[in-house]
């Protein structure tokens, strides 16, 4: 696996892999079991990797508490990002979940004690609460890395004009988003405000909940089929899109999670792989060996394509003139 700097306003050299911890235990009830989580993440680091992605609602905080057995002892090793305002209880009381300095406070120190680490590099909140002050975001981010416990900071599943805003008060350099090739909103207002900032982009979710795999088109189960009441259906795009990953495939011996994987690392970004069992992973990393031609990547765009709205359509036009 390949190393790259995370961003341009850092030079920490970070893996083009990320290994993401939603499913590492089942204390929800969906996920692996403790030792099949710890044999993931030896795998992972085999490969190469050395960025974990977690937060403290993932499996009830016991996702961070088995990333925090598997590092203590090389910590120095990892690159860790955690998040914050879900809370890692059940039932939160309203005091302990949202974004407000409250909440980041009773956060950072219940993530750093599952960690078992006296600090975090990458420290994000999990999404826009809607309601605590902007300047009161930022601010508390800032205290927490002049206090040593937090090296970066970044945001996860805010607005673009949101993050803008904490950017020009605090330097950020993350940015976490959903985006595959079912999911590429980001790109009206998101990559390019990342881009402008110099923010390192995480992206979840790079095979849109296994969609992308084309496994359920064959039966299977999981995440989707699981909270989905009328069982599997396909959208005309969605269906375009499997298609065409499945030719590519066939084209490079290869399999459509695979290719819809390469086709985000295309993009100069930092997927994050959700493994919930180790061939999961191993499928995952065989993706950074495929290099998709430019004629491959072009038709993947094509399909995929959204509309850009307003003021984009009309700026592409007038723009031409100029």
């Amino acid at each position: 696996m390949k190393h790259k700097l995370f961003g341009t306003q850092t030079g920490l050299p970070a893996s083009e892999l990320i290994m993401g911890g939603s499913n590492l235990g089942n204390r929800r009830g969906y996920g692996s079991t403790p030792q099949d989580a710890l044999q993931i993440l030896s795998a992972y680091v085999d490969a190469g990797g050395n960025f974990i992605d977690v937060s403290d609602t993932y499996q009830f905080g016991e996702a961070e508490e088995i990333v925090g057995r598997f590092t203590e002892h090389k910590r120095h090793d990892f690159i860790l990002c955690s998040k914050y305002t879900r809370s890692s209880h059940p039932e939160p009381s309203l005091a302990n979940m949202g974004n407000h300095r409250k909440a980041m406070r009773q956060a950072i120190e219940g993530s750093l004690k599952r960690l078992r680490t006296d600090y975090i590099d990458i420290y994000i909140p999990h999404f826009d609460d809607g309601i605590t002050p902007l300047e009161e975001i930022a601010r508390g981010l800032e205290d927490l890395v002049a206090s040593g416990k937090v090296l970066y900071t970044g945001l996860a599943n805010f607005p673009a004009w949101k993050a803008a805003a904490i950017a020009a008060v605090i330097p950020l350099t993350a940015m976490q988003i959903e985006y595959n090739l079912l999911q590429r909103a980001p790109e009206r207002e998101l990559t390019a405000m990342a881009k402008h900032f110099g923010l390192g982009m995480m992206c979840y979710s790079p095979l849109a909940g296994g969609l992308l795999t084309g496994k359920y088109r064959q039966g299977a189960s999981g995440r989707l089929t699981l909270s989905a009441a009328d069982g599997y259906q396909e959208d005309e795009r969605t269906k375009t899109v499997i298609d065409e990953l499945e030719l590519i495939a066939r084209e490079l011996n290869a399999t459509p999670g695979q290719i819809a994987l390469a086709w985000v690392l295309s993009k100069e970004v930092f997927p994050i792989i959700g493994a919930r069992t180790l061939g999961h992973l191993e499928a995952g990393l065989t993706a950074v060996a495929i290099r998709l031609e430019a004629d491959q990547i072009r038709r993947l765009d094509e399909i995929s394509a959204i509309a850009m709205g307003y003021p984009h359509d009309l700026l592409a036009t007038v723009q031409k003139k100029w």
